[in-house]
């Protein structure tokens, strides 16, 4: 049997722009990406403290060490520069495997800065 586990999550980060005219998905500073081992093109879940809305979307890599999290297309209208969000990913793997899985958390600083 295979399950979703929880795989990566960005918690509490700082949204810095929404981009409504835009394709669609999340732009995230590649420093983020990376320490939380998340990909370009990777499904995610957002979650907005600020509002309570959810959404799913795909990464964007954004610009090193910029502190970028944005919104883009209809996901703009989601939430407003300055909210609080949390981002997650999941992965499908086996019940056994998933016992011992241990997932990246991260803990971004206000300037969305990995510590």
């Amino acid at each position: 049997m295979n399950i979703q586990i929880l795989k990566s999550k960005i918690h509490r980060v700082k949204i810095t722009q929404a981009e409504l005219h835009y394709v669609g998905s999340i732009t995230i500073d590649e420093d983020l990406m990376d320490a939380a081992n998340l990909i370009e093109n990777e499904k995610v879940h957002i979650v907005n403290i600020n509002n309570g809305e959810r959404l799913e979307t795909y990464v964007i890599k954004g610009r090193r060490g910029t502190g970028e999290i944005c919104l883009n297309g209809p996901a703009a209208r989601k939430a407003q520069v300055g909210d609080i969000i949390i981002i997650i990913s999941y992965a499908g793997m086996d019940f056994e495997e998933a016992k011992t899985f241990k997932p990246t958390v991260i803990f971004p600083d206000e300037q969305n800065r990995v510590i």
